[in-house]
């Protein structure tokens, strides 16, 4: 009985890892928290890094728990997520596209120091949603909830476990990436730094975009029927 439970764990959190990990991304969300962050000392990304990893943690939880609950009680379809979200997405994205390069100076990194206070505001949004755990991130998520509660039995609760100890798994890869961004920086030039920036928010607007067609799509194809 042990190990058949064992399994049933194992089974969800494989499915629940292997699932969200491509969605978020914690290598290329590092990236685009370095561009949103800007210059500043590393023990500040050092506290970001675990804060984010906390929220996010506890955001994904939530969803998994109460995020079908709560959309079945407003009446909201998750089609209508992927796209209200996808666009936030794609705003972001077109938003970090276009920014336009400062070139670091000792004044602007004192200015960015003095600035450092502002970032708390930011650990929920949008350095947790939409940057780390993204609308697609929330699809993903209640989509692993609905699976694992077809049953009301022993194999829920143990998916539910299984999809917790995904979620703690994947948080620590968060910390450990947005933890040492300025470090995997450090040895790339300022040139190669902003031209993969500009590639990850072409990426984030793309991920946006082609979220809010799934939604659209399901949508159309909802109406057609």
């Amino acid at each position: 009985m042990f190990v058949s439970n064992m399994l049933i764990v194992l089974k969800y959190f494989g499915l629940a890892f292997s699932a969200l990990l491509p969605v978020v991304n914690p290598l290329g969300s590092a990236l685009v928290l370095l561009g949103l962050v800007g210059t500043a000392p590393k023990k500040v990304f050092h506290n970001l890094a675990r804060r984010i990893a906390i929220s996010t943690t506890l955001l994904l939880i939530a969803v998994e728990l109460v995020g079908a609950t709560l959309l079945n009680f407003f009446g909201i379809s998750l089609p209508v997520v992927q796209v209200a979200g996808g666009f936030v997405l794609a705003a972001m994205g077109w938003g970090l596209l276009n920014e336009k390069d400062a070139p670091a100076s000792t004044e602007e990194a004192s200015a960015a120091e003095a600035e450092l206070d502002s970032l708390d505001s930011k650990i929920f949004y949008p350095f947790t949603f939409p940057v780390t755990a993204g609308p697609g991130t929330i699809v993903v998520m209640l989509t692993l909830s609905a699976h694992a509660s077809r049953t009301k039995s022993l194999e829920d609760v143990l998916g539910h476990i299984g999809i917790f100890l995904a979620v703690i798994a994947l948080s620590s890869t968060i910390f450990l990436s947005y933890r040492f961004a300025p470090s995997i920086t450090q040895k790339i030039s300022p040139q190669t730094v902003h031209g993969i920036l500009r590639v990850i928010a072409f990426i984030l607007l793309c991920i946006g975009v082609q979220i809010a067609w799934r939604g659209l799509q399901t949508l159309l194809e909802s109406v057609v029927k």
